[in-house]
């Protein structure tokens, strides 16, 4: 019990009692978020049957909002009478509540009072809410009001005994909710606040007007002088990418502060926040304001992901694209001994943008998503939402149950596995996801080649590569997924040597722009034992846009025993790699010709023209793999069986055995819960599939099917769509 009570300290919830979450979104009756009914004292009994039908399915809470709009109708005259009302009920029903806080949808009092608060985009235009995206945070007195805003809502909800915690910000952008249809190709934010305050970061980021002048390649004579970049221009780019990392920087602050305000008010109360699609899939050029996910998770108490496999139209994620989207997640959300992460916005029901309708969402996919995120080590799971969308362009969609109140199959899975969850707090509060010993390199800075020109509208030089980031990433662990091997992706600029350390095998996809401190953390890296596999170009450009002299940059042509001879586009942007070992492998975008520099060196792998591909060499007590195009990516796009085996050899390479073997096309994933595993094993075909387990560890464990308590064995048959969960205890052989 004391490890659960430290651990309910660590996550910020109540003291007396760790608690783990599953809700459904509701915010009084059949209102859609941000919006809320009006007059809600007079609709309470018709809320407390629906909360009534929540806890019959199954669930322990329910997860409520409240926008800025309806919350402050009038500078200082707070209105929480919602809010009120639902604390009031759940505390009656035995629910607990999780509050989602929209300022996005500001009141017009802020408007009129701050009239140079409007949002700016790069062309100088302002844009005047309609509901959202309400005004910019950076003019001080929008800052002052929603700090003020928190900390009386915290005050407000901390004096209920049903009040759980806070999601401080949904999917967090500079500007939420709203596109301006008016404006070709919008960016944000321009106004003279956010200049002042990217003004002030530069100077923290460069201490003397001369040390900016220089990096930029500019004559400011004063701080005034300076604005963001808004061109694409020849010469430097380092403009664009402060501006861009001034940004990043931007929203954690701006989340931090959120958290700090509520703290004040409610102390124990857990605080969180979700992105809407986290950076595997994301840029950071985003006009709305791209934020970073390891920035972000070390602001709050949990941060994570809203999760839409069947979004709208013909979106139908398959299964490793969600394993990696969750496993991205996880990795941000355990990263530097954090305590994990929540899915803020788990899909409830099919998906609708206008007339864009998803395929169906059944109970078997919510059975599967959910157990999906809690084998990843979630510490929250809320469904959006319970009633589906009353109004606006998702009208109709993404509902757990029918709008006229009819429950559905879909509602009852997700309750009976909500039901599960809460029976077991104790283990999944304290479950923790394995040690990996293979890491991806994830770099935001590979988006920002050629700076702006890499997103011109028009495509631009570099415009046939859209998406290879992702895909750079998405094609590595696409490899190793059916080996149900433990993949850490681990954030460029947030790792240490020590984080690296744990690992035997580090994949460093798509380098072509790394930051300065990467030379000195991968080959001390190496040199100290660890194994590198790296693709093209790596360290071309710095974080400035530098050019290397010697590619490798930053000094790794030393680490790598190889240097740059040629490159070039391959015809195109596809070519082949023959490999000693006999795999011919499928290659996109370069063909770079390496060149080994001496004896320690050795060409592995060759283009079919014959120049060389591939080299191999050691550097210290490691050993290290230079490959001269993006392996990754083309396993992405079009997977070999040749290149499978590839990959799957740099296993062997490293040194890393997988855990546990698995026969049968199935995934499998472990928790560890103090002396306890938790084995999710999951069949995501259609057909029936026989099923064999062996652990690897030299631990002897005994198992209980985890729903039943039946005794089980590590040798059975998992039908069609379907998870078994298995309750473990072992012993030392």
């Amino acid at each position: 019990m004391r490890v659960l009570l430290l651990l309910a300290l660590a996550l910020g919830c109540f003291a007396q009692e760790p608690f783990f979450p599953v809700s459904v979104w509701y915010g009084g009756g059949k209102a859609r978020a941000p919006m809320l009914e009006s007059n809600p004292r007079a609709k309470k009994e018709a809320w407390r049957a629906d909360l009534r039908k929540i806890k019959s399915l199954g669930f322990n809470t329910v997860r409520c909002w409240i926008d800025w709009a309806s919350g402050e109708p009038a500078e200082g005259k707070y209105n929480f009478e919602t809010l009120d009302v639902i604390l009031e009920l759940a505390e009656a029903e035995g629910l607990h509540v999780f509050v989602q806080v929209y300022m996005d949808s500001a009141p017009e009092w802020v408007g009129r009072k701050y009239p140079d608060s409007l949002f700016v985009s790069s062309n100088g235009q302002a844009i005047r809410p309609e509901s959202s995206p309400g005004y910019c945070r950076d003019h001080p007195g929008v800052r002052g009001a929603d700090v003020a805003f928190y900390r009386n809502l915290a005050t407000r909800a901390g004096r209920s005994k049903a009040f759980l915690g806070w999601d401080l910000w949904s999917e967090p952008h500079v500007i939420n909710w709203a596109t301006p249809t008016y404006i070709s190709n919008p960016e944000f934010c321009f106004c003279n606040h956010t200049m002042a305050r990217f003004r002030t970061w530069l100077r923290a980021r460069y201490g003397t007007l001369d040390a900016l002048n220089q990096a930029w390649y500019r004559r400011f004579q004063s701080w005034e002088e300076i604005e963001p970049n808004r061109l694409s221009t020849i010469l430097s780019f380092t403009d664009y990418i402060d501006w861009k990392a001034f940004i990043v920087d931007k929203l954690g602050e701006d989340l931090r502060e959120r958290y700090v305000s509520v703290k004040t008010g409610a102390p124990h109360a857990i605080a969180t926040s979700h992105a809407a699609g986290v950076g595997l899939f994301a840029s950071p050029h985003y006009w709305e304001g791209q934020s970073d996910d390891w920035t972000m998770a070390a602001q709050v108490d949990l941060y994570g992901t809203s999760f839409y496999p069947k979004h709208s139209a013909f979106v139908d994620r398959d299964p490793m694209w969600r394993a990696a989207l969750l496993d991205f997640t996880r990795s941000f959300g355990f990263a530097s001994g954090r305590n994990g992460f929540v899915v803020g916005e788990l899909q409830a029901g099919f998906g609708t943008i206008a007339v864009n309708v998803s395929p169906e969402v059944t109970p078997k996919d919510l059975r599967i998503w959910t157990w999906s995120a809690l084998s990843r080590g979630a510490k929250g799971i809320h469904y959006y939402a319970f009633y589906p969308m009353s109004t606006g362009y998702e009208s109709g969609g993404f509902g757990m149950i029918h709008l006229d109140g009819t429950l559905t199959e879909r509602s009852r899975e997700a309750g009976r596995t909500a039901s599960l969850v809460d029976r077991n707090q104790g283990l999944f509060l304290a479950a923790r996801p394995p040690r990996a010993e293979v890491a991806v390199i994830y770099n935001p800075l590979s988006h920002f080649v050629g700076g702006r020109q890499r997103q011109a509208a028009y495509g631009g030089p570099q415009g046939e590569v859209a998406g290879i980031e992702r895909d750079s990433l998405l094609g590595i662990y696409k490899a190793f997924f059916p080996k149900n091997l433990p993949v850490d992706f681990v954030h460029l600029e947030h790792v240490t040597l020590d984080g690296l350390r744990q690992y035997k095998l580090v994949y460093l996809p798509y380098p072509l722009m790394l930051p300065s401190r990467a030379g000195g953390l991968l080959r001390a890296y190496v040199e100290q034992g660890g194994r590198l596999v790296a693709e093209a170009r790596p360290g071309w450009n710095d974080e400035r846009g530098r050019a290397a002299a010697i590619i490798p940059g930053q000094a790794l042509h030393e680490l790598f025993g190889a240097r740059e001879s040629a490159i070039e586009t391959a015809p195109q942007g596809r070519t082949r790699i023959v490999f000693d070992a006999g795999f011919t492998v499928p290659a996109r975008w370069f063909k770079e010709t390496l060149e080994p520099l001496d004896a320690r060196a050795r060409v592995v792998g060759r283009f079919e023209d014959g120049s060389a591909a591939a080299v191999e060499s050691s550097f210290g007590r490691g050993r290290s793999l230079l490959v001269g195009s993006y392996l990754s990516a083309a396993y992405q796009s079009t997977p070999t069986p040749d290149a499978a085996r590839w990959f799957l050899s740099l296993l062997d390479w490293a040194g890393v055995k997988p855990p546990l073997s698995v026969e049968g096309e199935v995934e499998a994933r472990w928790l560890d819960s103090g002396a306890e595993r938790l084995l999710f094993v999951f069949n995501h075909g259609r057909e029936s599939q026989q099923v064999r387990l062996k652990w690897n560890d030299g631990t002897r464990w005994s198992a209980t099917d985890l729903e039943s308590g039946a005794t089980a064995g590590m040798d059975f048959a998992l039908t069609g769509r379907e998870v078994r969960i298995l309750r473990m205890r072992g012993a030392p052989k």
